[in-house]
């Protein structure tokens, strides 16, 4: 079979997408990305085409204009959870609607990446909408493949990856998370040589695998080989986790979805754990595929390094901080706004005038309560720490002008400030998704 030499790959920044084009290049395929983040495309991948667009809104005759010089068509975008960014159904299935059409009465090669799991019984909207979208797949374009991936371990840490890396860098006590699930796992190099088989014509057209390691084991087996990878001891203790726990964390996760954040904690990441990840690898097997390498020789190819160790401590403090952040500006500006003559009177005892120091005192608090707010909403959380940084700075540079003593005062109104400017300084530098 001749091997065809231009790919495009849909969703080609993220976790999956930018492995299928790495290895795609690697076989010596043209690639051209498709992505709706203009910053993020240019960030992954600076040197191929992209089409920046939203893959959940385009229509089939854009598809179309995007597919007419593509030989082969890799989907590897996708959503977790319904947010304030994504909506499964139009990205799981309409969009598929749309791509089936426009491929229709066409020979290109159109490889799906689904999920182990998929059913339209299935107790998560996630695999539900991802069964639609295999469905509609198989119905319009019976040449296509679709692969469906176990548990993805890869170099990247992303979304439960990058939950579990951080569970399992705890110190001293390690959390059992639903012990007895049992979780198949498959290395992000493996999936991408997957796909890049199946793009070379290696395995036959229309074939649906799932694909996996060959034996699973217990959450708690692979967070703790995960824990040993990362060069860490073994906890003196373990705790098993209450299900009611995780409930209320998964609900609350679901709330800041609709904030702009993209929690690992949401629930359908709760109940896909909760109900354990198993692939059946023989369809795969039968249709030439290779074995895939287990968990530990995953983890033997991986780079286990202190930037790994660094990042697994810090995940977990990124929500903390914006959480003691936006309490800390809160509290700022509703005490300030509650205390209003208190405060008004710092500034009448310096000679302020009375009108232009209850104009400061308002203006302040408005501006605290508005950046503790603001910071909670994932687009506006860089914008409000820079906005804290900028208030601080300002407020220390009034402060030396019209109340020096201040910064002898022992309660330290003006040195305390400082630490809370530098922690606004660390979302900013870790706000990236990818």
């Amino acid at each position: 079979m001749t091997t065809r030499k231009s790919a495009v790959v849909l969703g080609a920044y993220g976790f999956i997408g930018a492995a299928c084009v790495k290895h795609l290049q690697a076989a010596g395929f043209h690639v051209t990305g498709v992505g709706r983040s203009r910053s993020a495309a240019y960030q992954t991948f600076p040197d191929i085409p992209w089409h920046i667009l939203d893959i959940a809104q385009a229509t089939s005759e854009e598809w179309q204009e995007i597919f007419q010089s593509a030989d082969i068509i890799i989907n590897a975008s996708g959503a977790l959870q319904d947010s304030a960014k994504d909506d499964l159904e139009a990205i799981h299935v309409q969009a598929i609607e749309r791509i089936c059409e426009a491929l229709k009465d066409s020979d290109k090669r159109f490889i799906q990446i689904s999920a182990a799991g998929v059913s339209l019984e299935a107790s998560t909207h996630f695999f539900r909408t991802k069964a639609k979208g295999d469905a509609l797949i198989q119905k319009h374009l019976h040449h296509a493949f679709i692969l469906r991936p176990a548990l993805v371990i890869g170099p990247q840490a992303y979304g439960g990856t990058a939950l579990l890396r951080a569970a399992s860098a705890m110190p001293l006590i390690g959390f059992k998370v639903f012990p007895d699930s049992q979780i198949q796992c498959i290395s992000l190099d493996d999936l991408a040589k997957a796909v890049t088989q199946c793009a070379l014509g290696n395995i036959p057209e229309g074939t649906t695998a799932d694909l996996a390691e060959e034996t699973p084991q217990s959450f708690w087996q692979l967070t703790k080989a995960i824990r040993s990878w990362q060069g860490f001891p073994e906890w003196r203790h373990a705790v098993t986790t209450p299900n009611w726990l995780l409930t209320v964390t998964s609900k609350l996760a679901d709330m800041l979805g609709h904030l702009g954040w993209r929690s690992p904690l949401r629930s359908t990441s709760i109940e896909t754990l909760r109900e354990g990840i198993l692939a059946d690898t023989s369809i795969w097997k039968k249709a030439g595929g290779f074995t895939c390498k287990s968990l530990q020789e995953t983890l033997v190819d991986l780079p286990g390094s202190t930037q790994e160790r660094w990042f697994a401590r810090l995940y977990l403090l990124l929500p903390l901080t914006i959480a003691c952040l936006s309490l800390f500006w809160l509290a700022s500006g509703i005490i300030g706004a509650i205390q209003l003559n208190e405060a008004q009177s710092v500034l009448l005892e310096r000679s302020f005038p009375p009108a232009l120091s209850l104009l400061f005192v308002l203006g302040g608090s408005l501006a605290d309560i508005t950046l503790g707010t603001l910071i909670l909403f994932r687009k506006h959380t860089r914008l409000a720490c820079l906005g804290m940084i900028a208030v601080t700075l300002g407020y220390l540079g009034a402060g030396t002008i019209w109340a020096t003593d201040l910064w002898a005062d022992p309660l330290g109104p003006y040195v305390k400030t400082i630490p809370a400017m530098i922690l606004a300084l660390f979302p900013i530098l870790l706000l990236e998704e990818r």
